[in-house]
C-alpha cells in the first residue's frame, strides 16, 4: 500500500491480470470480488477500450435506490430492466446496469488529463448480466461486476475511496 490510503481508510485494489477487485480497510483484506476488465487489456489511450492503471478514485456514486438490472445509458437511468427480451432486441449493446462507480485517474500523464483522462474516458465499475463471464477480461474498458456485488460494494464504499489498478 503507498501513502495513498490511511490505515484505517477503505481502499480497492484491482488487479486486471488476477481479474479481481479486493476492498481493503487500511492493510486489512476484508472481501474479494470477481470482475471483468478490458478484453484489450491495461492502456490508458483514449479510444483504446483499454483498463487504465494506477491509482484512482471514485469520483461518483450513479444509481442508488435504482433496482437490480436497472439499465443506464449515459450515467442515467433509461427506464428499462434488463431482459432476456431486451437482450434479444439488442444483442450489440454494452449493458452498463445496477450501479455505477465513476472513476477519476490521480496520476497527471498516466490516468489523468490530457488524452489517458480515466475520467473523460467514462470508465467505470458496474453491474453487468447475470450470464456475462467474469474472471476473464471482456469489457470495453471499464471493470464489470456482478449486480448483487456491485450493490454490496456501492453500499459500503463512499465517494473519494482510492482505487488502484495494476496489470
Amino acid at each position: 500500500m503507498s501513502d495513498a490510503t490511511s490505515a484505517e481508510e477503505l481502499w480497492l485494489k484491482i488487479s486486471i491480470a488476477e481479474q479481481s477487485l479486493c476492498l481493503f480497510r487500511g492493510k486489512d483484506l476484508l472481501e474479494v470480488f470477481d470482475i471483468s476488465s478490458a478484453s484489450n487489456g491495461p492502456g490508458e489511450q483514449f479510444g483504446s477500450e483499454c483498463t487504465p492503471r494506477g491509482w484512482h478514485t471514485l469520483r461518483a456514486k450513479i444509481g442508488a435506490g435504482q433496482p437490480e438490472n436497472t439499465v443506464f445509458s449515459g450515467r442515467r437511468p433509461t427506464g428499462e430492466i434488463y431482459s432476456e427480451q431486451l437482450k434479444s432486441a439488442q444483442p450489440e449493446r454494452d449493458w452498463i446496469l445496477t450501479r455505477i462507480l465513476w472513476l477519476s485517474g490521480l496520476e497527471p500523464g498516466l490516468n489523468r488529463l490530457g488524452k489517458v483522462d480515466t475520467m473523460r474516458r467514462y470508465i467505470y465499475i458496474h453491474g453487468s448480466p447475470d450470464d456475462v463471464e467474469l474472471g476473464v477480461p471482456n469489457s470495453h474498458g471499464c471493470v464489470r461486476m456482478r449486480n448483487s456485488d456491485i450493490i454490496k460494494l456501492f453500499d459500503e464504499v463512499p465517494v473519494g475511496t482510492r482505487v488502484y489498478i495494476k496489470g
